[in-house]
């Protein structure tokens, strides 16, 4: 009887776990439902705007003064760098911030492991999870931003966006680098690093066009008037992207993590009801025999 007991606690129990799995599940597909329809209708608008500033920008000569020269000036070789891992304030989403944290350890010690030595790295972490796994591993963190990740809208990104063009203006950083989850579909995503600042020349885009598919910009007012309007607008909207792109990755990730969940909770308790009525079975069988024997002996 006590491994009848045993197994009904724990038959309650998976019972339990897989009503909140399945509730964590049906909750991150409507939250995703929404974020993707968002991520998808913004891409090609932030795309295009971000190939006509490449454009424009490539076009300046590098002595021009203002925003976009300072863009595009060279590095020095100790240049103060800000790595921006984004993921998750949350768990339960499979190895959607394991993968972060991985290359956020790879960036530290391969392509800025001497900026990093020299202590040249500052880490802003915008994600609960990361910045607890840095902290327990004594890393040393430059701040977060991990408010951002509860209520995601633009108007609450851009005060953040321009914090970040301002240090980048005022030399404080040479260079500022996301890492984070692109969406793919809600089982895939894409892990990927994105250079913020400096802007990366038309040239360096590693989908560059065909020459042949080049176009002739006519432009009104000048060059000049349209970037230092066009590169605040274009990199707000960028911090957007990368923060949406993130969040809508994170309830792709928990959505499949918790389907899984689901039916390996399913598939467990459909072992263990196995198991139990087996094991009553066999207690009925004992019992019947005892009483049986006992009559006879009468």
């Amino acid at each position: 009887m006590a491994n009848l007991k045993e197994v009904r606690t724990q038959i309650n129990s998976i019972n339990s776990t897989m009503q909140i799995t399945a509730a964590m599940k049906m909750v991150s597909a409507s939250k995703l439902r929404k974020s993707q329809s968002t991520i998808v209708a913004l891409r090609p608008y932030a795309s295009k705007l971000q190939e006509i500033m490449q454009r424009l920008s490539s076009s300046l000569q590098t002595s021009t003064e203002g925003i976009y020269s300072k863009i595009h000036k060279e590095n020095p070789e100790d240049e103060k760098i800000l790595l921006i891992p984004v993921a998750s304030n949350k768990g339960l989403c499979g190895v959607f911030n394991v993968n972060v944290l991985r290359e956020t350890f790879v960036v530290l010690n391969e392509d800025f492991k001497v900026q990093y030595e020299k202590g040249n790295v500052d880490i802003l972490c915008i994600s609960k999870k990361i910045e607890e796994t840095l902290l327990f591993k004594k890393f040393k963190i430059a701040g977060n931003e991990n408010a951002l990740l509860d209520n995601l809208s633009y108007e609450n990104t851009i005060s953040f966006a321009e914090r970040l063009m301002q240090d980048f203006a005022d030399e404080k950083y040479d260079r500022i680098v996301f890492i984070y989850n692109q969406f793919k579909s809600a089982g895939s995503q894409i892990l990927t690093k994105e250079q913020f600042l400096p802007i990366a020349s038309e040239e360096q885009v590693e989908n560059e066009k065909n020459p042949a598919e080049e176009i002739e910009y006519i432009f009104q007012p000048s060059k000049e008037e349209i970037l230092n309007s066009l590169i605040p607008k274009s990199l707000k909207l960028q911090v957007y992207k990368i923060l949406l792109d993130s969040f809508t990755s994170e309830h792709g990730a928990r959505m499949v993590a918790m389907t899984k969940a689901t039916d390996n909770a399913s598939e467990l308790l459909k072992d263990l009801n196995l198991s139990y009525n087996k094991a009553r079975q066999n207690s009925i069988t004992n019992e019947l025999i005892d009483i049986v024997s006992g009559a006879n002996a009468l």
